[in-house]
């Protein structure tokens, strides 16, 4: 069943900002099984289902995912995320399991298959569980707007079984804060001087992937690549470059792994940057090898006659870029970033460029201080920087008895027993505990790899054996 709702789900555009339609689904699947159902001014939704006979003074479950995603595409692949579905393929790797993968974009198993499996029980009788309220908030990926405006009596239940994690093997306990800013910095043009030649200069073929989990892996952030190499241009080879367009990056959330820029430079330069770039493209491929063997850089000559940014603007754009941090910056173990900096997106858009940047940490302060060298940086290039999201950290009881229920039905349903982790990533849990006195939560979920990627792919035997899980949780709840 949970299957056949996450392709139903995949046929919704759902981006985050974007969740007006998936959110009239959740409704309309609420009445078609004949179930209680209330919408917020944000478009979270709580569906309520009673609880089977024997379990109706039992303490209520509340159910908790998100019903946005992350929209990526491979490079050069035409797709609108807010009108076309998210095909899905299945793969069967050399030890026989099966992986579903999307054809040319991020999947949506986060978080939609949890999503899926929590609608797969409001619509399964055959079940035993006391009183569900199944919440779906929104945006959950590009500010978690749903969970900070949710109002104090949306949920009535203290118990959440949440189903937004990626690791099959772990229940999550711990998440990051997040810090995440928009900066809008103005994009003064001039005619183009003569004598100039235009470049097309791409960064493409990175790995990107998620900017929490996967931001210990030394992965190219290429919006980072690409400003390094055109701040080398200015500086080092002493090319007097102007930028015409720029851009990279498809969400704050996601490391970037292509950018791009038109610039022109002096006719007398023509060699001197070609040359620039092929040594970069060379020193990507020692530095990468492992981690992105695909990142590349390359230039093209291409024509351009409009205007393009003066000098000092492009000057203070690379600069701001180049000391802005990207990575971890602390590590709270050999695997796990303490506190990390993502520069996700770039954009030009009429006469500003905007850039959006994603701080975690554990450590609420680290966080708020980087994010804060992080804004001054951009506020001296002349930028205006806007706060989008403040998430704090979460840390749950890890003796709680929800989080020690999971324990056991785990070792009892599978044979093991999971780790209890502090991930870097973040959940809406941090403002979910705030705003709800008295929530423990526990956190499982199939085994996701490389959410937020094109890679973005789920082993389907760890989604039926969360289900297990799942069911026999709700029954002894």
């Amino acid at each position: 069943m949970y299957y056949k709702i996450f392709s139903e789900i995949n046929n919704i555009p759902r981006p985050s900002h974007h969740e007006e339609r998936i959110a009239d689904y959740l409704c309309h699947f609420a009445e078609s099984h004949g179930l209680t159902w209330r919408r917020d001014g944000e478009n979270c939704t709580v569906i309520e289902k009673p609880a089977t006979p024997g379990y109706e003074d039992h303490e209520p479950v509340v159910i908790l995912n998100h019903c946005d995603m992350v929209c990526v595409a491979e490079q050069g692949r035409r797709f609108n995320a807010l009108t076309d579905p998210i095909k899905q393929v299945i793969k069967t790797d050399s030890d026989g399991e099966r992986w579903m993968y999307a054809d040319g974009t991020s999947l949506g198993a986060d978080n939609g298959i949890g999503l899926s499996m929590a609608l797969a029980i409001l619509a399964d009788n055959t079940l035993c569980h006391p009183r569900l309220e199944v919440l779906t908030t929104t945006n959950e990926e590009d500010g978690m707007s749903g969970a900070m405006a949710m109002s104090s009596d949306f949920i009535k239940g203290r118990r959440v079984l949440n189903l937004d994690s990626e690791a099959y093997d772990e229940i999550t306990t711990g998440a990051a804060g997040a810090f995440m800013q928009k900066a809008t910095m103005p994009w003064r043009r001039i005619a183009m001087p003569k004598g100039y030649t235009a470049y097309d200069v791409v960064i493409s073929g990175g790995k990107g992937g998620h900017s929490g989990v996967d931001i210990t892996k030394g992965r190219g952030n290429a919006i980072k690549i690409l400003a390094n190499l055109l701040l080398v241009a200015v500086r080092q080879r002493d090319i007097k470059l102007y930028i015409a367009t720029i851009g990279g990056g498809d969400a704050a959330a996601s490391i970037p792994g292509m950018a791009q820029a038109k610039i022109v430079i002096p006719d007398t330069d023509v060699e001197n940057f070609e040359t620039l770039v092929t040594q970069c493209d060379e020193a990507l491929e020692r530095q990468y090898a492992e981690t992105d063997p695909e990142l590349q850089a390359d230039c093209q000559r291409g024509v351009w006659k409009g205007p393009v940014a003066d000098e000092e603007t492009t000057h203070l754009l690379l600069a701001s870029i180049n000391g802005i941090p990207t990575g971890p910056t602390a590590m709270l173990d050999e695997t796990t970033a303490q506190t990390s900096n993502n520069i996700g997106t770039l954009r030009l858009e009429d006469n500003t460029i905007v850039m959006t940047t994603h701080t975690r940490s554990f450590d609420n302060e680290a966080m708020e201080n980087l994010a804060g060298q992080i804004a001054r940086i951009l506020e001296v290039s002349g930028a205006h920087v806007e706060t989008v999201m403040k998430a704090p950290a979460w840390k749950e009881d890890e003796d709680n008895e929800t989080v020690n229920l999971a324990c056991q039905t785990f070792n009892d349903v599978l044979g093991f027993t999971p780790r209890k982790v502090n991930m870097h990533f973040v959940l809406e849990a941090g403002f979910l505990v705030e705003k709800f006195p008295g929530l423990h939560i526990a956190s499982i979920g199939p085994r996701i790899i490389e959410p937020h990627s094109t890679n973005e792919h789920v082993q389907m035997s760890t989604i039926d054996n969360i289900w297990k899980v799942v069911v026999e949780m709700l029954r002894r709840m």
